[in-house]
């Protein structure tokens, strides 16, 4: 029976990065027999544009129906003076919420024939493999009360709400634990436990679940002290687990350990495997419409697509084994080039892809 995946483009860099993810899966459903069909459907400030919402119900039930969403970026400077209530990232927000895509699984990968790109010293870096297991759907993102209110005085006071049940730390920590037990069965919890009840109570738990994976060596970590050691030395890590906001920023350091964010891709998963798809990266303007932004991250979040969503394991290989034959052709974009590299556009990397699949 075919697969139906849901094409979300969005804004900026979001439109010419799923272009060239579009044409790899078109050439494994042509080529090499992928049972997929694709619907595009309208998110982030292209909806708001077209429908004063950043996700219209028609996406929202697009989404619903599909086995699995690629996502490209959401958002710009043209539409940041909005009411935070229809900005572009309340429609990737209210995705991740709808769908229950509580899990995030973020690799940070460096490839060996991109370790000088990386601003850490080679022997730092080379053979970074670290997943990064991020809690998507709780936390100080979703928490309520939340906003801006005027005290007695007549001053503006911000606030947000920092909150998580014992049932979301649980069904994150499996997602984790079982990770773990696929890779070195090493698990790094962070968290700030000395400081924040909510996350006393994240590590109260992520211990308890431990006894039920007594294979797996569970460690803890203040995030702070998370975040200097992924720089000091990232290759203790194998899988991390944390909490929505640790998880989006630690991310993002472990991205440039790798040498450029536009190589990154992540998975946003419910309790059936169903997922979204993207890099990690956001829609970046400044370069949307140049033909210079790198789509290796939406390329790689399609083979991870293929392994989670569409149980198709050897087709998720093959993708990746792609992208490794074009680094190892030297093409570049303009955020990994270095000098005696080939440097080319977004869709010139797209088109290696599909022919390093099709040989």
């Amino acid at each position: 029976m075919s697969k139906k995946i849901a094409v979300l483009p969005g804004d900026g860099i979001g439109i010419e990065i799923v272009a060239q993810a579009v044409k790899v899966l078109n050439c494994l459903k042509n080529d090499f027999g992928l049972d997929v069909e694709m619907e595009n459907g309208l998110v982030g400030g292209a909806a708001y544009d077209d429908s004063g919402t950043p996700l219209p119900e028609a996406t929202l039930k697009l989404a619903r129906e599909a086995d699995a969403v690629l996502l490209g970026a959401v958002g710009g400077y043209k539409w940041e003076s909005l009411d935070i209530a229809v900005r572009p990232e309340k429609g990737l927000l209210g995705l991740r919420a709808e769908l229950e895509l509580f899990a995030n699984l973020r690799p940070a990968i460096l490839y060996p024939q991109l370790a000088h790109a990386s601003t850490l010293k080679p022997e730092v870096v080379s053979g970074l493999d670290i997943m990064i297991v991020r809690e998507l759907t709780g936390g100080i993102y979703f928490g309520q009360p939340r906003g801006i209110r005027v005290l007695d005085n007549d001053e503006k006071q911000g606030f947000n709400t920092l909150i998580y049940k014992e049932s979301e730390i649980e069904r994150i920590a499996h997602v984790a634990f079982e990770t773990a037990m696929k890779r070195n069965k090493k698990l790094c919890s962070v968290d700030k436990a000395n400081v924040l009840e909510c996350t006393e109570l994240w590590r109260e738990v992520m211990i308890r679940v431990s006894k039920e994976y007594p294979e797996v060596e569970l460690s803890h970590m203040y995030v702070d002290n998370a975040a200097m050691q992924l720089v000091r030395a990232p290759k203790q890590f194998d899988v991390m687990v944390t909490t929505n906001m640790f998880g989006d920023i630690l991310s993002d350091c472990a991205a440039m350990l790798t040498g450029s964010i536009g190589m990154l891709p992540s998975a946003s998963m419910d309790k059936n495997q169903k997922g979204m798809y993207e890099p990690i990266h956001g829609s970046a303007p400044d370069i949307a419409g140049q033909d210079m932004a790198n789509p290796m991250a939406t390329i790689l979040s399609v083979a991870m697509m293929l392994r989670y969503s569409l149980g198709a394991e050897e087709l998720a290989i093959k993708v990746e084994n792609a992208v490794e034959s074009v680094l190892d052709q030297g093409l570049r974009t303009e955020d990994i080039y270095t000098e005696g590299d080939t440097k080319v556009g977004t869709e010139a990397m797209g088109d290696a892809v599909v022919a390093a699949l099709k040989t």
